[in-house]
């Protein structure tokens, strides 16, 4: 039977999609429930928002209560960058993540084994990358907490499955996103950039399950229908743990750091713990980095690496790249 919703039903869904705080979502939701007209064909969307407001007030509740428990979708930031794992249910993102870090998700042949996001710590050479894997991304489980969670991200990986429906797979999810008003930083150009209500993000596609030479033939169809330039899909398998350095080296790429070595004057510079810095930083940033004073108090820095020669003297301007060591002198 269908649900026949009226207008007034849409435009506060909007608002409560776009609602970052638990009582306005609780204000939101409730209003919207009372939107809807009371027949057979509405009895189970009323009952399902009724179950979401029952656990958003169950949460609310605890926190009042002294707990201040917060909510399990609000997670530091920690390491290089912050990656998050996205993708419909089953396209085997609990598995990459347990595969890839020191984490333990869940992992079932059933969907929504993953209920609350998990983070873990991926190693890239001498640096920890954050990944986190996440409930999936479907009209069935709508989390607007987990868009929460892609916003702030530094970097988004849609994960889709080879062996699956991977083209539907790819347009619910970018559909899933844009209902919330996320948009892949390459589809800029095509969605009205000046939109102070849109967020774009960088992300890219790892296809899945790509688990032999077989399947890699398969992978390049795919490449080849809905593949883009702007947004290269890569290969993975985390059961044959196939490709796995190339992940790696996309997360890293894509995160657009830099790696900058300290080096104390007169002593030799720790190659195995760099400062990380967005690409394109300075000396005065990376002083910062070091320490919060001594941006007041430099008087010299020293660069080894690239565009200099060994200890060459540069201003406070000077842009750092990957791998440069450092000398400052305060």
């Amino acid at each position: 039977m269908p649900t026949n919703l009226p207008a007034e039903y849409y435009q506060v869904e909007e608002q409560y999609k776009a609602a970052e705080t638990m009582p306005d979502k609780i204000r939101l939701l409730e209003e919207l429930i009372s939107t809807i007209p009371k027949h057979k064909g509405t009895d189970k969307l009323r009952a399902d928002l009724r179950r979401r407001l029952s656990k958003m007030k169950d949460s609310a509740s605890q926190r009042k209560g002294g707990s201040r428990q917060s909510s399990p979708f609000q997670i530091e930031k920690e390491g290089a960058g912050q990656v998050v794992i996205v993708g419909p249910a089953n396209v085997g993102k609990s598995s990459l993540v347990k595969a890839l870090t020191n984490a333990d998700p869940p992992i079932a042949a059933y969907p929504f084994s993953t209920p609350i996001p998990v983070p873990g710590m991926m190693p890239f050479e001498n640096i920890q990358i954050q990944l986190i894997d996440t409930p999936p991304l479907s009209k069935e489980y709508e989390e607007p907490q987990l868009m929460h969670l892609i916003r702030l991200a530094d970097l988004v990986l849609l994960v889709l499955d080879i062996q699956g429906s991977v083209m539907q797979q790819f347009e619910d999810s970018l559909a899933l996103m844009r209902d919330y008003r996320i948009i892949p930083l390459h589809l800029r150009d095509e969605a009205d950039a000046a939109n102070p209500r849109l967020t774009f993000k960088r992300l890219h596609v790892i296809v899945n399950k790509v688990d032999d030479a077989a399947l890699d033939e398969d992978f390049q169809v795919l490449c080849e229908l809905i593949g883009d330039d702007r947004c290269p899909f890569v290969p993975i398998s985390a059961n044959a743990e196939r490709y796995f350095d190339r992940f790696k080296q996309l997360v890293y790429d894509k995160l657009d750091i830099v790696r900058i070595y300290s080096k104390p004057p007169g002593k030799e510079p720790n190659m195995n713990a760099p400062f990380v810095m967005r690409r394109g930083g300075t000396v005065e940033d990376f002083a910062e980095k070091v320490h919060k004073d001594f941006v007041e108090s430099l008087k010299s820095a020293r660069v080894w690496g690239h565009g200099v020669f060994e200890g060459q003297h540069v201003g406070r301007d000077h842009v750092l790249h990957d791998g440069d060591v450092v000398e400052l002198k305060t």
